[in-house]
């Protein structure tokens, strides 16, 4: 249980760093990419989670094997 709650913990970390990475360097580029996500329809933010979720799982079913 305690490796399940390391490895999601890290997972966790790594996810919040990439996250910070463009408004870090790049904070007039991630304003306007917020801008157009927020004026994107529900199906297009929808689409982009679907495959945002997939490539996840690929890198982590390659990533465990």
């Amino acid at each position: 249980m305690q490796e399940l709650l390391h490895s999601l913990l890290v997972g966790v970390s790594l996810l919040l760093i990439a996250e910070g990475v463009l408004p870090f360097l790049k904070p007039n580029l991630w304003r306007e990419i917020m801008a157009k996500a927020i004026a994107s329809s529900n199906t297009n933010l929808r689409v982009l989670g679907a495959v945002s979720m997939f490539l996840g799982l690929i890198l982590l079913l390659l990533a465990r094997s």
